[in-house]
This record gives structure tokens, sequence and C-alpha cells, in this order.
């Protein structure tokens, strides 16, 4: 059948949600793909006062992406360092934590039961796509204990998954990013990436990918693989003499911390299928004009969905799977005596980030 199918899949999964802070809307597609290997999550209430919303885009298969929509939230609530406030700590370490955890006979179960086909001479898992429901936020996990059985020295799957994670607790936003998916804050109209497309070429990615013995053929890890980070692609990992954050490819995630003020009006986080067609100052325009004649935040994602669609396999770009959350930040009224006392406390001009034209 090919990586393309004949006429695109534009159903689209689509939610809305709110609590008194924020509102959100998402949507996906699978587009031109023969496969849908998008995933997410969204949640309102990671806790009383916290919320969560992630973009895993896979490749190579599905399963890694479905993995961390399940898993990656659970485990930022149960960090020792989230229990202390420390979100940024908490993140870095979830990231880290989702590699571990797909390794071994437990994590050959656990992705056995998200996939729906597994390939019985390489160990291979597949599987449809599958998006938690916000009423399974709060779930605990089990300890993940070590498992004996026929896949113990089970090295994780061979196919792997970007993570772009936004994490709101009053007026501080978490970003952590370990891929080419992003997240982007409009502020007064103008766009501020919060992540950075982690692409091979960068200075920082290539001198590590060449320490670690790998090599960059064509843009491409080792000649095949377009990213520099990302969760799962074991094969890219297997050099015992190194920490994680150190291997050829790496899910150690970058980690941005932005102080929110009144002039922040939502923010967005996407896979690359999105990002390939519209750049982020063009996405927020866009969803500025939409914001008037729509009233639910999914209905936008869905028009910038149609508008990424390409007309066909030929152009290239908007072929992809698709998926984007749009977070609308709710403020309350303000005396400009409290406003002028907030930023003067705060010192926060714009986020710390890349400032696109």
């Amino acid at each position: 059948m090919g990586i393309y199918l004949s006429t695109p899949k534009v159903e689209k999964f689509s939610e809305d949600g709110e609590n008194e802070h924020l509102r959100y809307g998402l949507s996906s597609m699978q587009g031109w793909r023969a496969t849908m290997e998008d995933a997410h999550a969204a949640y309102t209430n990671l806790d009383d006062s916290t919320s969560f919303f992630g973009v895993y885009d896979g490749h190579g298969g599905k399963v890694v992406a479905k993995f961390c929509a399940k898993f990656l939230h659970q485990e930022v609530l149960k960090s020792k360092a989230y229990l202390t406030g420390d979100i940024g700590t908490s993140l870095q370490k979830s990231f880290l934590r989702m590699d571990e955890m797909m390794r071994g006979q437990r994590g050959w179960r656990e992705l056995s039961i998200l996939g729906d086909k597994i390939n019985k001479f390489t160990g291979m898992i597949e599987g449809l796509i599958w998006s938690p429901r916000s009423s399974d936020g709060n779930c605990q996990v089990d300890e993940w204990a070590f498992e004996e059985g026929p896949h113990s020295d089970f090295a994780g799957p061979t196919s792997g998954s970007t993570a772009c994670v936004a994490v709101i607790r009053n007026n501080q936003l978490f970003v952590a990013n370990a891929g080419d998916s992003r997240c982007v804050i409009s502020r007064k109209g103008q766009a501020y990436n919060l992540s950075r497309d982690h692409k091979p070429d960068l200075d920082i990615e290539k001198e590590r990918i060449l320490k670690a013995g790998g090599f960059i053929h064509a843009g491409r890890v080792n000649g095949s693989l377009n990213l520099a980070r990302a969760i799962g692609d074991m094969e890219f990992k297997q050099n015992k003499f190194l920490p994680a954050e150190k291997q050829i490819l790496t899910a150690n995630p970058d980690i941005n911390t932005v102080e929110l003020c009144d002039e922040d009006e939502f923010v967005v986080l996407a896979c690359d299928g999105i990002w390939d067609c519209m750049s982020s100052q063009q996405l927020v325009d866009f969803i500025h004009t939409k914001l008037y004649t729509e009233t639910k935040l999914s209905a936008v994602c869905e028009l910038v969905l149609d508008r990424c669609l390409a007309p066909s396999t030929a152009v290239g770009e908007g072929c992809d799977n698709m998926t984007m959350i749009l977070v609308q930040f709710k403020r309350p009224a303000q005396s400009s005596a409290s406003t002028e006392e907030q930023s003067s406390s705060t010192g926060q001009a714009e986020p710390e980030t890349t400032r696109e034209k």
C-alpha cells in the first residue's frame, strides 16, 4: 500500500474541555498517511492546580506514541520532584523514564496491550491510534516491577515518538520537548516558540551524535532518522558506557519555564505535520482570525488541519498525520494597579525564546 493512501482520511478526532483558568480544544487527522501514528493527552486537572497537555508524533510505528499518551503524565504526577514542586525536573525524569519502562518483559507486555499486531519474529509491535480520556488522568499505575518471562531481555521498541508537553500551574507554564513537535505561545498576537525543533544538523545535537559514535548523512542520524531526540528508537541508545542524555539519540527534553502574564492569549502544541505547512506566526495569525467566528476551540483546530491538508501527495508538505492542541487562557478582570504591580514584581517582558518574524 505504500506510505500514502489513494485518498486522504479526513475524519477527525476532536475534543474540548475547560476549567476555571483555561479552556482547550484539540483535533487529529490521519490525512494521506497509510496509518495514524500520532497520539495526545489533555488533562485540565492533573491535580487541583495543574493542567497537562501533550502531543506525541510516532515514527516507524504507533505504539510508542500511544505508550507516552498513556503513561508519561502519570509518571510526572507520581514523581518525587513533582511532589516537591519541581515540575521541570519531574518532566525531564519522566521523559527518560519512558525508555526505561518500555524495556524487559513488563515493557513488552504493556506495548503488546496497546498494540494490535505483533511480529513474532522481530517482536515489533503495532497498533491503532488511541488517546486516553480526561477521566483517566489521575489513575495511578502500580510500581513498574521487574517481570520474568520470555521477553525479559527485550531492549525496547525500534520505533519511536516525539514528545512535546505543556504543564500549566498557576501563572507558570512549563514546556518539555524532545523531537520536532513544537509549542508556541501567542503574546499580544506575536508568536514565540517555546520549544526548539531537534534536528540532527543543530550544533549541539551534532556534537552529541558524533561523540556517541553516530554519524549524520543527508540530514539523518545514521542515515535513517531525521530527528536528534525522541522517546524509543532503542537501536540508537545501545552504548552501555554513556548515560541516556549522551546517547546518539536521546529522550532528554529541553525544559522551558515561562511566567504567564495578562498579554498571553493562547498556547499551541502541534506535530510537524502542521509546522511543515505553516510558520509559528502564520498559525497564530490564522487562529486569531478564527477565534472571532468559532465558539469551540476544537473547531479552530479542525480548520487548521483542513488548511494544511495537501490536495495531493505530489506536493510533499501537508501529507503527514496532523495533531494540534489549542489552549486558551481565561483572564479575570484586574485593575491596572494590580497589573502594573505584577509586571514590576516579575520583570517578565517576553518569553525567553526565539521570536519568529
